[in-house]
């Protein structure tokens, strides 16, 4: 079992937070701050506890030196001081004479947000390739360290793996919350039912190697269920097809016939859009010139009848295209379903998770992950580093 923040006495200790400010920014504005929110639980806890915080977060993907004007954390400032009721200190520095001034001026529950740790990309990748002496570096501005960025705890960086190497360290709240909420899916209760969703089985073959395994059924939408189709010879006309995993699909529907369960009638269009006629089709009847889009009625209550059944379910990527409104039907429908079964329910980050803060089911499930990437590694069986480097109790 790891520490947590709670296994500290934070007063007038440095306390390094990672946290995960990565927020979509579009002309110099936040457009959704919910990782933000997400974090204030553990900062208001170490600054309540009269630690002097120092945190730590990436912004975007810097690779190269035009990249930091656009993605500068100095946007998150005025957001994050205005959520703690207090001013946050910004250091544009993320080493030297600035930065180690600035921290040395904390007193007892203030808060210093320093400059993307990614602008260490540039030159040498020093951020995302763990770099031995930038992570020393950073240890060596604080005494405690809490990862609370659960996505990127599936990546080995120096500003959580690298500094949690060097001094004692802890999960956040937001990152204890994740592991505990996932880790009941490491052995499900049964029934244990699977959706998956999204446009490519190639980001799903280790989710699916590793569930199969345990689950009692998965259900099978979205882009990813024709290339299932496909594989079983069924006519797919213009729908997505992941041609260079059929030979996958193949494998499994044969090794696991009675897990996989696909869509039996879908709504389907001659053109990817939502302002073009569209009409409900069974699976085999889907014409040369159309694609499906969204998964139909009978589907609808195919797959409710097994949630009917479950103890747990795990949903990863939407079932039709919930970008557009004529295609959102089947997605909505399930999650309505989901939320009014007796089971644990968790929505496995990305796509599902805004789809269902969209419709308005966020907040009805059991567990709705932070995390994109990082959620799937774990659906995988893979450790995560920025968890595993953290101090054992």
């Amino acid at each position: 079992m790891k520490k947590t923040i709670r296994d500290f006495d934070l007063t007038d200790k440095k306390v390094i937070i990672r946290c995960d400010f990565n927020v979509p920014i579009k002309d110099g504005e936040i457009v959704d701050d919910n990782r933000i929110v997400q974090s204030l639980l553990t900062i208001n806890y170490a600054i309540d506890q009269g630690a002097r915080v120092i945190l730590m977060s990436h912004l975007g993907r810097i690779k190269e030196e035009e990249d930091k004007a656009k993605n500068s954390l100095e946007v998150i400032v005025p957001r994050l001081s205005n959520y703690l009721g207090t001013d946050v200190k910004f250091s544009h520095a993320t080493r030297g004479p600035e930065l180690e001034n600035l921290i040395n001026s904390l007193g007892q529950g203030d808060v210093l947000l320093m400059e993307n740790t990614r602008f260490e990309d540039v030159p040498g990748k020093k951020e995302s390739g763990n770099d031995e002496e930038l992570g020393a570096y950073w240890a060596s501005l604080g005494d405690i360290f809490i990862n609370d960025a659960f996505g990127t705890a599936h990546r080995a960086h120096a500003s959580n793996v690298g500094i949690a190497s060097h001094l004692p360290s802890g999960l956040g709240f937001l990152v204890e919350k994740e592991v505990n909420a996932l880790s009941v899916l490491v052995d499900p209760v049964h029934p244990f039912v699977v959706i998956l969703g999204g446009s490519k089985v190639s980001d799903k073959i280790g989710v699916i190697e590793n569930l199969v395994k345990k689950a009692d059924k998965i259900l099978i939408g979205g882009g990813m269920a024709y290339t299932f189709l496909k594989a079983k010879g069924i006519n797919i006309g213009k729908s997505i097809l992941d041609e260079e995993n059929i030979g996958f699909c193949q494998k499994v529907l044969s090794e696991y016939p009675d897990k996989i369960v696909l869509p039996v009638d879908n709504l389907v269009t001659e053109e990817y859009s939502n302002d073009v006629p569209y009409h409900t089709c069974d699976v085999e009847n889907i014409g040369e010139n159309e694609m499906g889009l969204d998964i139909g009625e009978k589907t609808v209550e195919l797959f409710s009848s097994i949630l009917d059944t479950a103890k747990i379910v795990f949903w990863n990527g939407p079932l039709g295209v919930y970008e557009f409104s004529n295609f959102t039907k089947g997605t909505e429908r399930l999650l309505d379903k989901l939320v009014n079964i007796n089971a644990t329910t968790i929505l496995g980050g990305g796509d599902i998770v805004a789809a269902s803060a969209e419709l308005g089911y966020k907040d009805k499930v059991t567990h709705a992950s932070t995390g994109g990437g990082v959620t799937l590694e774990f659906m995988e069986g893979k450790e995560l580093p920025g968890v595993v480097s953290i101090s054992d109790k």
